[in-house]
């Protein structure tokens, strides 16, 4: 049987606790991590008989903010914020409150009617409407045995 030590929380204070405690600082800081992560919004795709649903978790944006283009066939919705809240009078020991944009593109099917896309945006979330071609929509008929 092995006996495996865990430190359950515990901080080593045997070692210069201020070199932890600084060492902590970093890889916990919100500046840090906000630089390594890539931000782009989480997205859902779903598929009826006559459209495609594409929705884009997106909070804290306005109508305004967002351009959607279509190329050929790449659907491409863009955003730029930029948080520009300067109160004089303020000392701030720490601003989170930055730049922020994003490019989403998807590659729209052959099935797809590029003449027919609607933009909704409500509650944090972008909803692009997309239709199909008439001769792409599910067809149903019955087969006769003979």
């Amino acid at each position: 049987m092995t006996l495996v030590k865990f430190n359950n929380g515990l901080k080593n204070t045997s070692a210069n606790p201020f070199f932890s405690d600084v060492f902590d600082s970093l890889i916990n800081d919100s500046f840090l991590s906000d630089k390594l992560i890539a931000r782009v919004p989480a997205v859902n795709i779903a598929e009826t008989e006559s459209e495609f649903h594409i929705e884009l978790a997106v909070p804290g944006l306005k109508k305004e903010d967002f351009k959607i283009n279509i190329d050929k066939n790449v659907l491409s919705v863009a955003a730029e914020k930029k948080a520009e809240n300067v109160e004089e009078g303020k000392k701030f020991s720490k601003r989170e409150y930055s730049y922020n944009s994003f490019v989403r593109s998807f590659t729209l099917p052959e099935s797809a009617d590029q003449s027919k896309i609607e933009a909704d945006y409500a509650d944090g979330i972008l909803k692009l409407t997309v239709a199909k071609r008439e001769e792409a929509k599910f067809q149903s008929r019955e087969i006769a045995v003979k």
